[in-house]
């Protein structure tokens, strides 16, 4: 499966930055413009099938490469943060009760994608702040 490495690899960096884009215009509808077309089913279902293919190709290149959370640092620090992330993603678009908190749990998932995308480039728990270290 390694001679598939750099297929795998684009599908899986190519669907990081559809789920991210998806994400944010979904939000930028919803706190920017009172929208309605961000949890309409087709767009919901657009960003479910995205981060199905994204996640698919992570648990690719997991077996490929032979890196495995628990085992690689960076890895462990990447699900941990994923999950938190959708958390996060949940109630700012959806879960949260009032406007103001869902702008703020939005904004806390937009910067904590960032982040991640920071911790995957470095391949370090620290991410963008191996910069400063």
């Amino acid at each position: 499966m390694i001679e598939f490495y750099f297929e795998i690899r684009a599908v899986h960096i190519g669907s990081v930055i559809l789920s991210g884009l998806i994400f944010f215009l979904r939000g930028v509808g919803l706190h920017a413009f009172k929208a309605s077309w961000p949890m309409a089913a087709p767009v919901r279902f657009t960003s479910y099938t995205v981060d199905t293919v994204l996640l698919t190709s992570a648990m690719m290149l997991t077996v490929i490469l032979q890196q495995y959370p628990l085992a690689d640092h960076w890895l462990t620090v990447k699900v941990a943060l994923l999950i938190i992330y959708i958390v996060l993603g949940a109630y700012g678009l959806k879960y949260a009760k009032t406007p103001r908190a869902r702008l703020g749990f939005w904004l806390a998932a937009l910067a904590l994608y960032l982040y991640i995308v920071s911790v995957a480039r470095a391949h370090d728990p620290l991410g963008i702040f191996t910069l400063l270290f």
